[in-house]
């Protein structure tokens, strides 16, 4: 059974446009999310340890993909992007140098389009560890002087404990999380009640009167859009 490779993100870097929009075409035919730049300055302005593998032509402008390659391999955050080199260059030198800075694969162009799949699909096999990390999840929420501490399921004010109860509790939580942003009632009875069977639009609002005097000067942040919802406004 083969492989999903949607979760797969790639970059294709070569400055022969034609050419990445081939590559492009052909990789995102068997699923592979694929963005292209044309020259390594380019693709060094986007998020290289968000991609799962790099497409990279050696003979580019004043930064060639050996150089790039450096680059990567020099950063924590990047060296373990895998890298498949596709060049023109094809010596027994060049095939060394590429696989002395870090590359996982060596294609000479010309190349046939369904060769390079298939080492694009061996490669990210290989390295499927390396999926970019998501963003952790913060210890502490902090707006001002109030903090969230989320283990300890704890609130303070100026370093001063403030009594919550659970749903008082994820209801804060949910507004500094998404500051800005207007919950409904429907929408905080989903995210903090969840499988709870049967609670009234009345519950949360008294569940945020509380917490409005709970949290003291802070409560006029979290302001009522009439007809909406809720929201906590900086």
């Amino acid at each position: 059974m083969d492989n999903n490779y949607s979760q797969y993100h790639i970059l294709v870097v070569d400055d022969e446009e034609d050419l990445c929009e081939i590559l492009k075409f052909n990789l995102e035919n068997e699923k592979f999310h694929v963005d292209t730049a044309n020259s390594a300055e380019e693709a060094l302005k986007l998020d290289i340890s968000s991609y799962n593998l790099l497409l990279l032509d050696v003979m580019m402008g004043e930064i060639s993909g050996f150089k790039m390659a450096n680059i990567l391999k020099n950063d924590p955050k990047t060296k373990d992007v895998p890298i498949i080199f596709i060049t023109a260059k094809d010596t027994e030198n060049d095939t060394m140098t590429g696989f002395n800075v870090g590359a996982d694969d060596y294609i000479p162009k010309p190349f046939s389009l369904r060769e390079v799949i298939a080492r694009v699909k061996a490669v990210v096999r290989r390295s499927s560890g390396h999926v970019s990390e998501a963003p952790k999840e913060p210890e502490i929420l902090v707006y001002k002087t109030l903090k969230i501490y989320l283990k300890q399921k704890k609130v303070t004010i100026n370093d001063e404990s403030i009594q919550v109860t659970k749903k008082e509790f994820e209801i804060l939580s949910l507004f500094i999380k998404n500051q800005n942003q207007v919950f409904s009632r429907e929408d905080i009875l989903t995210k903090v009640w969840k499988g709870d069977v049967y609670v009234l639009d009345r519950t949360i609002d008294v569940n945020i009167t509380r917490l409005r005097k709970k949290i003291g000067v802070y409560g006029k942040q979290i302001v009522t859009r009439l007809g909406y919802g809720y929201c906590f406004e900086p």
